[in-house]
């Protein structure tokens, strides 16, 4: 408890506030869903995120007491990754459908996405192993063949082999966010730039032969259902098929105007859209409480992602940087891809938004990535 006093109280305070408002927004957005359709009480899914949220709060206070710099660190995390691999292997022959993809692992009273707990493992482990293998002065000259295979090619294998497994579940977006995550990792190292060009160059050679291939023999990298989500540009004439959803979210952010309906009183959440306490949750969010309240949350986000970058700047070892760097990456990304996709500004992917969407996983992936950045501005200040 007594390192309480080092963390960084503005970011602190801040993502309490973030998720006490989606909070109360998932048991608003969810209440008639679960009533109408699922035959639930209503308080049924904000139960559940606050006892997500309190096992979060447990995990905070037992990371912002552990050392990055320790051996243990690194190795918790390694082992992790291993485990993860393996959960994804389980889910592709015995994982549980929903939303089209088999993306769980059902434990009865709990459901794990494996994908989402790849995510943060990823930033952390290449960031140790980036630390590890330039945290002392080489002067061994290589040539970039040898670069790019030790620096790129060698700890990418586990990643690409994991963004495989994403992509077999069928969850494209995951596997998109996953990939762009561990390269963005990659170009913040301290690998020289001409081996990351390199590298970038076999990647963008690798993509065109996947695609000649496609093309040769006739097998589509996506399928059917992934392929009629970019048909996204005027989703109110696809109401049967896939613009039902972006449809009704523009629908709901139209009807909420400056200053919303009022809390609960959203319409669009009367089985118009199928789970508005998920993916959906800012339109419902717009609807009841207006634009101006949705202003304000972003606005809160850019000043989260930007206390993250100054932890990650201020940090005094590489890994910590890297770590913060590649949480602040990892909120970005699903801020951008959840409110474009509801903005009919590209395909909507199933990605959640963060803090506000519903959802035991990713709301506990968060909180630990979250306070893995306050450890290292912990570790900075002393």
């Amino acid at each position: 408890m007594k390192n309480l006093k080092y963390i960084h109280k503005p970011l602190f305070f801040l993502s309490v506030i973030l998720f006490g408002l989606g909070l109360v927004m998932v048991f608003s957005a969810s209440s008639i869903t679960t009533y109408m359709s699922q035959q639930v009480e209503p308080y049924y899914y904000f139960m559940r995120q606050s006892i997500f949220l309190a096992i979060s709060l447990i995990l905070f206070l037992i990371i912002i007491n552990v050392s990055t710099k320790k051996r243990f660190f690194d190795f918790v995390f390694y082992f992790m990754y291993i485990v993860v691999i393996f959960m994804l292997i389980y889910v592709l022959v015995a994982g549980n459908y929903k939303n089209n993809a088999k993306s769980w692992i059902d434990f009865g009273f709990f459901s794990l996405q494996p994908s989402e707990v790849a995510k943060v493992v990823c930033i952390v482990i290449l960031s140790c192993f980036y630390f590890n293998k330039f945290k002392r002065v080489n002067n061994k000259k290589n040539n970039i063949f040898m670069d790019t295979f030790s620096n790129f090619i060698v700890p990418f294998i586990p990643i690409f082999f994991v963004a495989f497994l994403i992509y077999k579940q069928p969850d494209l977006g995951t596997c998109i966010i996953f990939t762009l995550l561990s390269g963005f990792i990659f170009l913040k190292s301290p690998v020289k730039l001409k081996t990351k060009l390199f590298s970038v160059s076999i990647i963008c050679l690798v993509g065109i032969c996947l695609l000649l291939y496609s093309n040769i023999s006739g097998k589509p990298l996506i399928n059917d259902r992934q392929k009629s989500r970019f048909d996204y540009n005027n989703p109110c004439s696809n109401l049967l098929t896939n613009g039902n959803q972006v449809c009704n979210g523009y629908i709901a952010i139209n009807n909420g105007g400056l200053t919303g309906v009022g809390l609960g009183k959203s319409t669009q959440k009367y089985l118009y859209l199928p789970e508005p306490y998920t993916d959906f949750i800012f339109a419902i969010i717009v609807e009841e409480l207006g634009v101006i309240v949705g202003i304000m949350i972003l606005f809160i986000y850019i000043l989260v992602l930007v206390m993250i970058l100054t932890v990650g700047k201020n940090a005094n070892t590489s890994k910590g940087a890297l770590i913060c760097y590649g949480v602040c990456f990892y909120i970005f990304l699903h801020i951008i891809i959840n409110l474009f996709g509801i903005l009919g500004l590209m395909p909507m992917t199933g990605v959640p938004l963060p803090f506000m969407s519903y959802g035991g996983t990713f709301t506990i992936c968060l909180a630990v990535a979250l306070s893995l950045v306050q450890r290292i501005h912990i570790e900075s200040r002393k």
